[in-house]
């Protein structure tokens, strides 16, 4: 995941000085936030003057047409429109250049994505916008899961709240770039700061239950009419590999997996018997419960032997409530 520094954020030092500082601590994305300002587009020219980091420009305007000579003249790497204060559906020309985003508060929904669907990416404001130091709201893990359900092609950017847990769960659930302001400049250096929003060692305030895949989501079969075609067509379509067992009270019997299949496969052809789906159950598969902590989720993975790519997430009662896909964070640490 890419860390988008708001240059904006730094109140305190001139900013060429701010904008070396990045620099030199390698950040990936300058973020830029132009609240219906023209003279933003001199800074943009002087930032062009002093490096070559990727500018992500954050426009918010009700006169979006204003803007489009301002873009040709001084390209940006991304640039991103605020729904809320467009007053009819944008239409940019063909000849900006740069990727294309639209931002979104939380009360939003993403179906207004819909009509931007040219459009290469979805930024996500977590926080009040222009609130700095606000806290990230937790429905923003919901409306991100539904986005790449619904937009699987297009990448998902957040802004505002991202601290190091924020960021570690945003990493796990696939998002492509996170902006930091005052995280990253009111820490006691910036790359400290850096090293906060990208290690694998966090803090936890939040749960499992916020950020899983709920049940209702879920590939799942019920015990008590398990078949072998319900099984394969449950794990086909739900596209993870693997399916929950629950019996009719919704409790997790266990699950079954592609390579449960193989190995029950392999095993029948030796034995020239039948294929029964219910000897393919893993009874006691590795879980996780929905109000663990994001370190009490670490700490269980690392005492796994084996790779752990999933993992069904359970209430206290042993009721399924949902699951953990690690595949987003696994190609996010590559």
């Amino acid at each position: 995941m890419k860390i988008s520094a708001s240059i904006y954020s730094d109140k305190k030092r001139p900013l060429e000085e701010v904008i070396r500082d990045l620099e030199a601590h390698q950040v990936d994305l300058l973020h830029v936030d132009c609240n219906d300002d023209l003279s933003v587009f001199d800074d943009i020219a002087s930032i062009r003057s002093w490096c070559s980091l990727p500018i992500d420009l954050h426009i918010i305007t009700d006169q979006p047409e204003k803007y489009y000579d301002l873009l040709r003249k001084y390209p940006v790497d991304y640039v991103t429109f605020q729904f809320e204060d467009l007053t009819t559906a944008l239409k940019l020309p063909s000849d900006i250049p740069g990727k294309k985003g639209l931002a979104v508060i939380t009360p939003t929904p993403i179906e207004v994505f819909d009509d931007y669907s040219d459009f290469d990416f979805i930024l996500i404001m977590a926080t009040v916008p222009g609130q700095s130091g606000g806290v990230f709201d937790r429905i923003n893990f919901t409306k991100i899961r539904q986005f790449r359900s619904r937009f699987p092609s297009k990448s998902i950017h957040v802004d505002g709240g991202v601290n190091g847990e924020v960021s570690f769960i945003l990493r796990n659930m696939g998002v492509s770039s996170s902006v930091s302001g005052s995280y990253l400049f009111n820490a006691p250096s910036v790359g400290h700061a850096l090293m906060n929003l990208t290690k694998r060692e966090i803090e936890s305030h939040f749960k499992v239950g916020d950020f899983m895949i709920p049940i209702e989501e879920c590939p799942i079969v019920q015990l008590e009419d398990i078949d072998l075609r319900a099984v394969l067509e449950t794990i086909d379509l739900g596209n993870l590999g693997f399916c929950l067992v629950c019996n009719k009270h919704g409790m997790l019997s266990g699950i079954i997996s592609s390579a449960d299949i193989r190995k029950a496969l392999l095993k029948s052809l030796d034995q020239h018997s039948e294929l029964n789906p219910r000897t393919m159950i893993n009874e006691n598969p590795v879980h996780l419960f929905d109000d663990n902590t994001v370190v009490e989720m670490l700490q269980l993975i690392k005492k796994c032997n084996f790779p752990v790519m999933y993992m069904p997430v359970v209430e206290r009662d042993g009721k399924a409530c949902g699951i953990l896909n690690f595949v987003h964070l696994i190609k996010g640490e590559l």
